[in-house]
Order: C-alpha cells, then sequence, then structure tokens
C-alpha cells in the first residue's frame, strides 16, 4: 500500500491582520497544516483568528529582529509562503521612512534569502501594492505600468516588489508579487477611511455619534473585499508558473459614494451628517487609482465575488453587532 501524500505546509507572516485572517481560514478549510508569525504571543487571541485559533500554529516573534523569520522558516520548512506582514498606514511611512523600508523592503530580502537557503522549491507570495504606481500613473493601473511611488511606503514596495523579479528570474525559484489596490472587511482597523465611515454611520444611528468629518468626499478609490482578494493569493501560489499579479475591482467609486451607501444601509441620508473639513484635505492624485485585473482573470480564473454594496453592508451590519455588545 502507499503512503498517504503529506499534508501541505503553508506559513503566513502577519497572520492575526485582515488579510492574513482571512486567509488562514481559507488555507485550514483546504486542509492545510498553517503556520503564523505574530508580533507577541497575546496576538495569537486576536478576534480576528477565533475561528481558526485551534487549528494553526502561531510563532511570536519580531520580524524586524533578524534572523527572526529566517528561523521560522527553518523549523517550519513551508511549502508555501505568504507575505503580509508590513506597515498598512501610508501617512506613517512620512514619519518613519527608516523603518518603513526595513519592514517591507529589507524583510522582504531576508525572506528570499531563506527561502534560498532551506525551502528553494516553496511557492511565495508576497503582498505590495498599488502604491507603487505612484498618483500619477496612468489609469487603469496593469502590470506593467510604469511605476513611480509618490511616498516612502510606495518606494518601500516597489524595491520589495522588484526584488521579487529580480530573485526570481536570477535564482528560479517560485516567486510572486500580488499588487493590491484597496479592501476591506469588518476586519479592517478603525484608523482606516472605510472603517471609520461604517463605524460613524452605525453609531449616528444608534445615537451615538452625531457627524462624520472627512477631508476630500471626491477622492477615487478602487475597493474590493479582503475574502476576494486572499482567494486571488491562493490561486497565485497553486498556478504552474510564478508571475505578479494585479488585484482589483476595477471599478473606481468616490469617497462620498462609499459614504452614501454606508448610510443608506442604516436607512439615513450622508448629507446630514457629513462634514467636510479643509484641513484633512490631500493633495488629490492626478489619475484615477483604478486597477486592471485582466491577467488574474485570464491566467488563474480570478473574481470579485462581493459587489462593494455587499461589502459596505457587512461592514456596517459588523459595527452595529459591536456597538450592541
Amino acid at each position: 500500500m502507499s503512503a498517504a501524500p503529506a499534508q501541505r505546509v503553508v506559513l503566513i507572516t502577519g497572520i492575526s491582520g485582515q488579510d492574513g485572517s482571512y486567509l488562514a481560514e481559507l488555507l485550514c478549510a483546504e486542509g492545510f497544516e498553517v503556520h503564523g508569525t505574530v508580533r507577541r504571543a497575546a496576538d495569537g487571541n486576536a478576534a480576528n483568528l477565533a475561528a481558526v485559533r485551534d487549528a494553526v500554529t502561531l510563532h511570536p516573534g519580531d520580524l524586524l529582529e533578524q534572523g527572526t523569520l529566517r528561523s521560522v522558516i527553518d523549523a517550519t520548512k513551508p511549502d508555501e509562503i505568504y507575505h503580509l506582514a508590513a506597515p498598512a498606514f501610508v501617512p506613517d511611512s512620512w514619519a518613519l521612512a527608516a523603518e518603513t523600508m526595513q519592514a517591507i523592503a529589507t524583510l522582504t530580502g531576508e525572506l528570499i534569502d531563506a527561502v534560498r537557503a532551506h525551502v528553494p522549491r516553496a511557492r511565495v507570495v508576497v503582498a505590495t501594492s498599488r502604491e507603487i504606481f505612484g498618483s500619477g500613473a496612468p489609469s487603469p493601473q496593469r502590470e506593467d505600468t510604469p511605476c513611480a511611488p509618490s511616498s516612502p511606503y510606495g518606494v518601500a514596495k516597489l524595491a520589495a516588489h522588484q526584488l521579487v523579479g529580480l530573485l526570481r528570474d536570477h535564482d528560479g525559484l517560485h516567486l510572486c508579487s500580488a499588487i493590491l489596490f484597496n479592501h476591506e472587511s469588518p476586519r479592517r482597523d478603525p484608523w482606516f477611511l472605510s472603517r471609520k465611515v461604517t463605524r460613524a454611520a452605525a453609531a449616528i444611528s444608534v445615537g451615538r455619534q452625531d457627524e462624520l468629518t472627512l477631508g476630500d468626499t471626491e477622492a477615487v478609490r478602487d475597493w474590493s473585499a479582503a475574502g476576494d482578494i486572499v482567494r486571488g493569493l491562493r490561486l497565485m501560489a497553486a498556478a504552474p508558473e510564478p508571475d505578479d499579479y494585479v488585484f482589483a475591482s476595477g471599478v473606481g467609486r468616490t469617497v462620498r459614494e462609499l459614504v452614501d451607501v454606508a448610510f443608506a444601509c442604516v436607512g439615513l441620508e450622508a448629507e446630514r451628517y457629513l462634514r467636510v473639513d479643509p484641513a484633512l484635505v490631500r493633495r488629490r492624485e492626478q489619475t484615477a487609482a483604478i486597477g486592471d485585473a485582466s491577467r488574474a482573470r485570464e491566467r488563474l480564473g480570478w473574481r470579485a465575488e462581493t459587489s462593494f454594496e455587499e461589502l459596505i453592508a457587512a461592514m456596517v451590519a459588523a459595527d452595529l453587532a459591536a456597538i450592541a455588545r
């Protein structure tokens, strides 16, 4: 009798975050042995991991300490690696340029070095960002769109993206860069715009808040659901050949549209509660930040399954439930 095939091992850096937790649920459901990195042991009790906490193995440690990530990779010998751990709030990168470069570009380099040394056959997906294109890129943006980042965060993500491509070609490793546009969920951190809006709509509807103050409501974003995005990451790793892929809805929506949909979920007219503070208005992008995911659709069969309205409704419902608790 032949032996049963060994269970495939997966490592997710930043597993307790929005994307990491959804990906962990997906991979656990597929029968993988899932490992994940967290900063502290206590992060393993994060609400995001509630559905899979007993099914995953967590590795606490500061990935910015040289050698930490290499040790985890050596210990787990993963068949697939999803590198999601990184700063995610772009404005912070202006004040923390060096730390941003270390946490994104340097750590990606360390990851690839460890893969080459310990698991050269592993399939690796590195999460990068539409910020690599900058504010003046042709719209919509594709994998071959010229890159000219307009923030330190974008510079760091571009460095990581280019490392993936260079070392993939040089060493023949299965390295992929996932160029992610805005994606949201009820697990999005509260300081992000989308969550600020949905929490405000929920709070105002029950009398806990009086108004919502924002900056430029005509700014355009391409919003998708985080659950759809992580399905794309999984498809990248499963593809026979490594490549880079844009994941986006392909539809640009203004911040005002986001606000209107969120308030409609609780039966309110946004106009009555929305205030614009000129001090919060940032310089608007020269072109719309909209992604073209044609390559992912054609080669991976990826489709965004959650509509914008369904996404925002789920976020508002989660915020209402949190208030009720």
